[in-house]
C-alpha cells in the first residue's frame, strides 16, 4: 500500500499515517520527492487491506492511496514515479548520464588491476570493476584470490581515486567485502539467494543486482525486493544476459528488459554487454544499443593482456579497444540526450 502525501507535509501528519499503518501491521518505508511524500506500507494488514485504504482516505491530509497489486512494492515504479538517482560518493547512477564500470573479470595481480584501473581512468571511467571471489561453473576452475583480491582493489583504489564495484558470494563475506567496496554486486547465479540479498540488504550499501540467466523480469524484481525490504533502496539492476536456444554467443542480452525495467521499476538498470555475449568483438555495437534503448550504465571487462587472463579472456576489451569504444559510446549517449 502506498498512501501519498504533499511533500511539505508535516511530522505530525506523517506520524499520524505511519502509526495507524504499524497498528494494522505495516513495516514502513518512506520516499519523498520534490511535491509528493509517498509511505510504503510493506506486509499483511491484520484488516483488511480495502478497509484500511479507506481509513486513510478519510483523513484530510492524504492525497491518496494507492494499493499495488504487483507482487513486489518498494522498487515498483509507483512507489517513486520519479526514479531513483543511486548516489556513490560523487558519481550518480540513474541520472543524466551514463555511468561506465570497467576493468578485469577477476583480480589477478597488482599490476595487471593498476594498469588496467589506470588506462580506464584516463577513458574518465570513475567505477573499477573487479571481481576477488569468483563462481565457476568448473570446480577446477579459477575462483578468485579473495581476500588478497580485495586488498589490491582498495590498494589501487587509493592509489588512483577511483570507486569499486566487486562480487560479494556468502553472506558471511558481506562484512568484509564491505570494507574493501563501494559497490557490492550479486552474481547471475546469487540472485535467488535470498539469505545473501537480505544481508546486503542490511548492508546499506549500493548493489548491483544482476539478473539471473534463467529468471523473467519479475523473479528479478522480486529478488531486488528482497533487499529494499531491508531498508537498503540503493540497488542498481544489471541485465547480463538470458540463456536461450541461441548458442552462437555465450547468452543472450535482452534489450527488451532495459526500458521494460524502467516502465515496471523506479531502480536504474545498467548492462553487462561482456556476459551479455561472451564475445569481445560483439561488446561495442551491444553496448551501444544498450545505451540506445535507455541503460544508465555498463559494466565492462578490459584487462591488458585477455589471452592471458585466467578467466573470461575471450569476452574482454585490449585496453585500446575499450578506449576506441568510449569515445563511440559519448557519441549514442549525446543521440539520446545524455552524456558520458
Amino acid at each position: 500500500m502506498l498512501v501519498i502525501l504533499n511533500a511539505k507535509a508535516t511530522d505530525e501528519e506523517v506520524k499520524e499515517v505511519t502509526s495507524r499503518l504499524e497498528a494494522w501491521g505495516y513495516k514502513i518505508h518512506i520516499s519523498k520527492g520534490v511535491e509528493k511524500l509517498v509511505i510504503g506500507g510493506v506486509g499483511v494488514p491484520e484488516i483488511n487491506e480495502l478497509e484500511c485504504a479507506d481509513v486513510l482516505r478519510s483523513l484530510p491530509f492524504v492525497e491518496d492511496v494507492l494499493i499495488i497489486v504487483k507482487p513486489y512494492h518498494l522498487v515498483a515504479r509507483e512507489f517513486r514515479p520519479q526514479g531513483s538517482v543511486i548516489k556513490v560518493d560523487d558519481v550518480e547512477i540513474g541520472g543524466q548520464k551514463v555511468v561506465l564500470m570497467a576493468g578485469p573479470c577477476s583480480v589477478e595481480s597488482y599490476e595487471q588491476v593498476y594498469e588496467t584501473a589506470k588506462a580506464v581512468k584516463q577513458a574518465g571511467v570513475r567505477i573499477l570493476r573487479g571481481g576477488a571471489y569468483k563462481p565457476s561453473t568448473s570446480p577446477y576452475s579459477f575462483q578468485g584470490l579473495g581476500e588478497e583480491g580485495l586488498e589490491i582493489l582498495s590498494q589501487v583504489k587509493k592509489e588512483l581515486g577511483l570507486l569499486v564495484v566487486t562480487e560479494v558470494m556468502d553472506p558471511r563475506d558481506v562484512e568484509l567485502v564491505s570494507e574493501h567496496a563501494d559497490i557490492l554486486q550479486i552474481g547471475t547465479r546469487n540472485m535467488h539467494n535470498f539469505r545473501l540479498l537480505s544481508e546486503v540488504g542490511k548492508s546499506g550499501k549500493p548493489v548491483v543486482l544482476k539478473r539471473g540467466f534463467g529468471a523473467t523480469i519479475e523473479e528479478w524484481l522480486l529478488a531486488a525486493e528482497y533487499i529494499a525490504k531491508e531498508g537498503n533502496l540503493n540497488i542498481i539492476l544489471c541485465e547480463r544476459g538470458i540463456r536461450t536456444f541461441e548458442p552462437s554467443t555465450r547468452f543472450t542480452l535482452d534489450i527488451n528488459a532495459i526500458p521494460s525495467v524502467k516502465d515496471l521499476s523506479h531502480l536504474p538498470v545498467i548492462a553487462d554487454p561482456s556476459h551479455g555475449t561472451g564475445k569481445w568483438k560483439l561488446v561495442p555495437a551491444v553496448s551501444k544499443a544498450a545505451i540506445a534503448a535507455g541503460a544508465d550504465g555498463l559494466l565492462i571487462e578490459v584487462h591488458p593482456h585477455p589471452e592471458q587472463a585466467l578467466k573470461d579472456g575471450p569476452q574482454s576489451l585490449r585496453i585500446e579497444n575499450f578506449l576506441s569504444l568510449v569515445e563511440e559510446l559519448r557519441a549514442v549517449a549525446q543521440a539520446v540526450g545524455r552524456s558520458l
